[in-house]
């Protein structure tokens, strides 16, 4: 597929979701953008988040991932499901019985501005840096095979990326968001499905037959069991897992504002439970392509992609539909599937950014009614130059792979979030308010130090997932000693 068609695609695509947003934004209000006026169907939400949490890093990453892993990121994911039952049937409540429009607001009322600040600080960040990994990962896919050759550089394809998001986000936001989410996702899921089915009929293989291969068996591995010393052991998979989908769902703003758009409290929570279950089928589906992939990369001796000198595990996906030959319908389900997958989470980062920095930090409820439209529209293009800023950095910072690398920082900037969450929610104590941001900073410095220990310093046993939960276990300790007698 040559670089001109596949902007062609890409043109035709962004022309669909401008259209969606020109019928979902022609309010272009506050209350539409921040929570849809509360109106939005239940299953069309559900559906879109399921594109929205796997994004462009499940599409791409994932299936580069298991020659390393094999199939053993399915305990984490085992961990999700869990973890998306504790989100629905805890935390749902409480958001909804406040009827707040940033979920840090219930950290106000619990304890204080600081802790309210403190809370917006630490989504801000984890949501600035998980954006950027998974505009990062689409951005790269696009330079590799569409800007290399007409020499854009990477800065530009970034600018480009950003703006076109912002497009279609600056009216509607929220509420062009839950019909566009729910378009990308269906294009997600055809692609993987038509991709497995492509790439086994090269081989001369129905599904059945790839299911029972031998040469699945190599790659297929998903309890590890042998030692609880190793990073990725089913219980610290597992309870990692569960932590990463409680903080990065259920105690982010991006994920929330979407279930906060749901009529009532019981539609949020049918919402959260039938996507959970979508949610696990389909990450199935995924590694089952990426063992596919290596596969047939093995069987017609594709070398692994190059990136500045370097292999990228990340583009054996991108390399195989779109270079191998293999049919033009592959090459456009890929490039549909990968934009889907990756402006699915983008979008709704980028418009959840804008509601938390106006919420949150700028206290827009607060102005006078005819400035906070400009408020937020001010704010919205600052998000996305932000965004812009943090991807460019990422080229010459990031190395290893990046579904990992995000799981990883998760654990160092979620904790507080955890913690004081925690806290609130099963205890009764105040705090004295003013200290909590230094918990807060020395929980994320103790969390540091510990992820750096090497594994030989403690009998051999590999930090993984589990820095999260210890993470917020450190922020509710140090909240206890600054409570209130």
């Amino acid at each position: 597929m040559s670089a001109t068609q596949i902007l062609i695609l890409i043109a035709a695509y962004f022309g669909v979701l401008i259209l969606i947003s020109y019928f979902t934004g022609k309010n272009d209000n506050n209350e539409d953008f921040f929570k849809a006026g509360k109106q939005s169907p239940w299953y069309v939400v559900a559906f879109g988040m399921v594109g929205a949490s796997l994004s462009g890093v499940t599409f791409i990453s994932v299936p580069g991932w298991i020659e390393g892993s094999q199939f053993s990121y399915f305990q984490v994911v085992l961990g999700y499901m869990f973890g998306y039952f504790v989100v629905a049937y805890i935390l749902l409540p409480i958001y909804y019985n406040l009827n707040v429009t940033s979920i840090y607001e219930y950290l106000l009322q619990r304890f204080g501005v600081v802790s309210h600040k403190t809370g917006a600080f630490f989504f801000f960040l984890s949501r600035v840096l998980g954006a950027a990994f998974r505009l990062f990962l689409v951005a790269i896919v696009l330079q590799q095979f569409v800007f290399n050759a007409w020499n854009v550089p990477f800065e530009v394809t970034v600018v480009i990326s950003i703006l076109l998001i912002w497009i279609y986000t600056n009216k509607g936001g929220i509420k062009t968001i839950v019909w566009t989410d729910t378009l990308q996702t269906l294009f997600m899921i055809v692609a993987v499905i038509l991709s497995i089915y492509f790439i086994n009929e090269s081989l001369g293989w129905s599904f059945g037959e790839f299911l029972a291969s031998s040469e699945l068996k190599e790659y297929s591995k998903v309890f590890v069991t042998d030692s609880f010393l190793e990073r990725s052991h089913f219980i610290k998979s597992f309870v990692g897992g569960m932590f990463i989908t409680i903080c990065m769902t259920g105690l982010d703003q991006d994920m929330m504002q979407k279930n906060l758009t749901c009529k009532s409290l019981k539609d949020a929570q049918k919402n959260m439970v039938s996507f959970s279950i979508v949610l696990v089928i389909v990450t199935f589906l995924f590694m089952l392509l990426g063992a596919l992939l290596y596969i047939y990369a093995n069987e017609h001796s594709i070398a692994m992609p190059l990136m500045d000198g370097k292999p990228r595990t990340d583009l054996l996906f991108p390399e195989i539909a779109l270079n191998s030959g293999l049919s033009i319908t592959l090459a456009i389900t890929f490039m549909l599937g990968l934009i889907a997958a990756a402006y699915s989470s983008a979008d709704s980062a980028l418009t959840s950014l804008t509601t938390s920095f106006c919420v949150d930090f700028l206290n827009i409820d607060k102005k006078p009614k005819e400035e906070q439209k400009s408020i937020r529209k001010k704010a919205h293009v600052g998000m996305s130059v932000m965004l812009v800023i943090v991807i460019i950095i990422f080229k010459y910072v990031l190395t290893s792979n990046v579904i990992d690398s995000l799981l990883t920082v998760a654990g160092y900037t979620y904790g507080p979030l955890l913690g004081l969450f925690a806290f609130g929610i099963f205890t009764k104590y105040q705090v004295k308010d003013k200290y909590v941001w230094i918990v807060a900073v020395c929980s994320v410095i103790l969390i540091t130090i510990i992820g750096s220990i090497p594994p030989e310093k403690l009998g051999g046993y590999v930090l993984g997932y589990e820095l999260l939960p210890i993470n917020g276990l450190l922020t509710f300790i140090g909240l206890i000693l600054i409570r209130r007698k």
